[in-house]
């Protein structure tokens, strides 16, 4: 592995490989049930890092998911949900940290849309938000992130 290369992962068949090149600003598990019906689970989990430091490094992902303002990338061939690029927002990128190839050091800082969650759900997030945490409170909770990260 390159030593630029923070972490790699794939789909689940390999035909799609990508590296973040940095450090995740922040890890999630997301409880909509969006998310809930595209990962045909009770959430996704994601971490969160730079546009610019999010590669693809073999394969060509689709859209899928509602093909709207937020893109959802998957594998053509065995459709794993990769990574997703937020409308309005060109800067992060967000990673199914499930797919990394060690997702043990992905566990989620926040959970958001805890108001759709599934009352049996536990993820051992430090925070947890009705929605998404407000704009104001990101900085905030991504320097608390790090200094929890190096704990």
């Amino acid at each position: 592995m390159n030593l630029s290369v923070f972490a790699s992962g794939s789909c689940r068949c390999g035909l799609v490989t990508f590296e973040l090149r940095a450090r995740p600003i922040i890890t999630t598990a997301c409880h909509c049930t969006g998310c809930q019906k595209m990962s045909a689970s009770a959430f996704s989990l994601s971490a969160l890092v730079p546009a610019g430091q999010f590669v693809v490094t073999l394969g060509e992902p689709v859209i899928g998911g509602l093909h709207g303002t937020t893109r959802h990338y998957f594998c053509p061939h065995c459709l794993s949900w990769l990574f997703t690029r937020p409308a309005g927002n060109e800067v992060i990128v967000g990673v199914r940290s499930s797919l990394l190839d060690n997702p043990r050091q992905f566990a989620p800082f926040i959970e958001t849309w805890t108001r759709e969650k599934l009352p049996w759900v536990a993820t051992g997030a430090m925070h947890g938000f009705e929605g998404f945490p407000d704009p104001q409170d990101f900085t905030a909770l991504t320097q608390q992130y790090a200094q929890w990260r190096q704990a």
